[in-house]
């Protein structure tokens, strides 16, 4: 995972972002009013986005550093093997290239499972964010006599400045949850299954 792959991985979480429960229900009896948000923004300038995204993007650089050391080894141990080809038996160069071959798979693999790690630490991360923020747009609503609240890129046109709330969620999401930790964790596994259709 790239730092860009991180911070497009951040936005795609805001812009799924669901608030169960979070919107009261309208009653037809009065009016409702119409809130509108920007839920990339949200993350985006949120003091808690901005943390997810440095801590993701140190883990990703350190899991680059680690597996560029391990390749770099991995690389002379090749060279080392073709050079000694010409003066090793067939059964022995054939059981060296396995033994290689079987180090290179390992590789692989551990790199794949830092991966999974850290993009587990990533999806749980968000969803803590997505429980601060439910609250929070409910007492938004509640305040402002509000029934609906739409996504910005749900509202084709409108003039009233006022019905956006994206700065005040900010605001307040700054002041109740601005870190959190991200604990590497392995991915639900029917979040496993979806990045792997995702990758083929």
């Amino acid at each position: 995972m790239t730092k860009k792959a991180s911070l497009l991985g951040l936005l795609a979480f805001a812009a799924s972002l669901t608030f169960l429960g979070a919107i009261p229900a309208a009653n037809a009896a009065t009016q409702g009013r119409i809130l509108v948000i920007d839920r990339n923004a949200v993350l985006r300038n949120s003091k808690v986005g901005q943390d997810i995204v440095r801590q993701v993007n140190s883990y990703t650089d350190q899991a680059e550093k680690d597996i560029k050391g391990q390749v770099a080894s991995l690389r002379s141990q090749f060279e080392a093997m073709k050079q000694q080809s010409a003066i090793l038996s067939n059964d022995v160069k054939a059981k060296k290239v396995k033994e290689f071959e079987a180090r290179q798979a390992g590789l692989q693999q551990a790199a794949q499972k830092k991966q999974g790690l850290i993009q587990g630490g990533f999806f749980k991360a968000r969803h803590d964010v997505e429980q601060a923020l439910g609250p929070i747009l409910q007492g938004i609503m509640v305040e402002r006599g509000a029934t609906m609240l739409l996504d910005r890129n749900a509202v084709v046109m409108g003039t009233d400045a006022s019905v956006d709330i994206t700065g005040l969620a900010v605001q307040r999401l700054d002041q109740k949850l601005p870190t959190l930790k991200v604990e590497l964790t392995p991915l639900p596994p029917g979040m496993q299954q979806q990045l792997q259709q995702q990758g083929q």
